[in-house]
């Protein structure tokens, strides 16, 4: 793995560290890991092979980022406090990211660390055509995970904001002022 390679694969990893403590939902909560993602996505994902059973390698690794990306996006603390959305990823939620961001660095550490003929023998056995179907599967797992994930919290706060104003209006307000 390059250095290159080993920075992305952490910043992913890592990137779910810094929910852990509740902040605001903002721009920067979307960009950062879209940006990782799509720069990673950029430049190992040349092609999509199609032959063999690619396609079927590649949509059960997307499922399997599906499943993790809503996941994730469930188990994350949305609320708000006043005019902001604060989140908070909770345990399940951080358990679940590094499940996903980790298996592809692991696989890529079992492959070029005595793996390679496994995935090999089982490329052949189940009729995957080479490399690029398993750069191309794990790449697109990573990608729809994080995509998910966000787009999961995305709906959530928004469906949160909608309702905040109604029942902040059904609700009565005691105003007082105070003179002196």
């Amino acid at each position: 793995m390059t250095t290159t390679e080993w920075f992305t694969d952490t910043a992913l990893i890592l990137i779910v560290f810094r929910q852990l403590r509740e902040g605001r939902l903002g721009p920067r909560t979307y960009l950062l890991p879209l940006g990782i993602v799509s720069f990673v996505a950029y430049k190992y994902l040349h092609t999509v092979p199609t032959g063999g059973n690619d396609l079927v390698l590649i949509g059960a690794l997307v499922g399997v980022g599906v499943v993790l990306g809503v996941s994730g996006g469930v188990f994350t603390r949305i609320r708000t406090a006043g005019e902001h959305v604060l989140i908070k990823a909770g345990v399940i939620s951080a358990v679940l990211w590094v499940i996903g961001m980790g298996a592809r660095l692991g696989f890529q550490q079992w492959v070029e660390h005595g793996g390679a003929d496994d995935v090999a023998r089982f490329s052949i056995d189940h009729q995957i055509t080479g490399e690029q179907a398993w750069v191309a599967a794990l790449l697109l797992m990573a990608l729809t995970e994080v995509v998910t994930r966000l787009a999961t919290i995305f709906v959530r706060s928004r469906m949160l904001t909608r309702r905040g104003p109604v029942e902040a209006a059904a609700k009565p307000v005691l105003v007082t002022d105070r003179v002196g």
